[in-house]
């Protein structure tokens, strides 16, 4: 069970095997799924939780269930979904913050080292994570200092555990960012509303990011995948984990991670204000799916990823592991516009 933590309330959206999609609650064992009745997506029982005023993790548990059924089998036929999914894609939004933890500074200042030399002075990288270090908890009540961000796209780059991630024919490279990620919907009067936190791999393209810091935004325009599970209600103040790379069954790369607050340079509500201080992201009926940094990277171990690598991403607050592999994408084209 790769050590599940027990008696946290887990949530996986999955279909069936005649395709019927359902929403169930994970089993106390960590290996059944308890499906809920009456529901069929994570997006269905938050919009029942603010019509009724019902806190997510109280309404789940008031809800009936169906006959467990066995979580393996549904993960091995592919049919776990991601966690949360929005009916219309283009209304589920994919963003994150990087340099947020150790590893990744380290990382990025690596790659200015590396293109500018030893004797460079200090990169914006590493500033920008001593300025989190400085004021990004700035206590209840207070606005922090301002975090990176960047866009990743929209709910058709979200694959589920189990799915390949593309690499594009115009990538330069394609590695694992394994991190938390907050879901959150935005109520009816434009209040975001977090629903839970999942894993989340922020795919991206390093060599890339590395040629230009400007080039940062076109690294992260790639797919990413989320879960399986969706953790309900407030995250612990340390996640622990590994992140692993596995080449043809045997793991090259394996490293522990640590996140949460206290592994963090910001608090997630200073993360938070200033995603969602922009009315843009405050917009009724959205979804968004936010990645919180990562702390340890194949890449800052000089790892270089091949075609067919699969990533793994455990962590016992979040039960099954999250797998991807990466596979190659088809050869890029000239895009052309045509006049109307």
């Amino acid at each position: 069970m790769h050590g599940v933590e027990t008696g946290r309330t887990r949530l996986v959206q999955f279909k069936t095997e005649a395709g019927e999609r359902k929403v169930a609650v994970v089993g106390a064992d960590g290996e059944t799924l308890l499906p809920i009745q009456g529901f069929s997506t994570v997006h269905e029982l938050a919009l029942r939780s603010m019509e009724t005023g019902t806190a997510l993790e109280a309404l789940v548990a008031s809800l009936p269930r169906e006959a467990a059924i066995d979580y393996d089998t549904v993960l091995i036929a592919g049919r776990v979904l991601p966690p949360l999914d929005h009916p219309e894609p283009a209304r589920f939004l994919i963003t994150g913050t990087g340099l947020t933890h150790t590893g990744s500074a380290t990382a990025r200042n690596r790659m200015h080292m590396d293109t500018h030399g030893p004797d460079a002075i200090e990169s914006d990288s590493m500033k920008i994570y001593r300025m989190g270090l400085d004021g990004g908890k700035p206590g209840e009540g207070a606005i922090g200092i301002q975090p990176e961000w960047f866009f990743k796209g929209v709910g058709t780059c979200v694959v589920p555990t189990g799915a390949p991630l593309d690499l594009p024919g115009f990538a330069l490279a394609g590695a694992e960012e394994a991190e938390i990620v907050g879901l959150y919907i935005v109520d009816e009067a434009g209040q975001p509303r977090r629903i839970g936190f999942t894993l989340g791999n922020d795919f991206s393209d390093h060599i890339t990011e590395g040629k230009n810091y400007l080039y940062l935004a076109h690294s992260k325009l790639r797919e990413c995948s989320l879960g399986p599970e969706l953790l309900l209600g407030e995250l612990p103040q340390e996640v622990s984990g590994n992140v692993r790379i596995i080449r043809d069954g045997e793991v090259v790369w394996d490293e522990p991670f640590l996140s949460g607050e206290s592994h963090m340079s910001h608090s997630i509500g200073n993360l938070e204000h200033y995603h969602f201080r922009y009315p843009m992201f405050r917009r009724p009926g959205d979804l968004h799916a936010y990645f919180f940094g990562a702390d340890a990277m194949s890449y800052a171990s000089n790892v270089k990823t091949e075609v067919n690598d699969e990533f793994e991403i455990v962590s016992p607050t979040f039960g099954k592991p999250l797998r991807n592999r990466m596979v190659a994408g088809p050869e890029e084209k000239l895009f052309t516009v045509t006049p109307l």
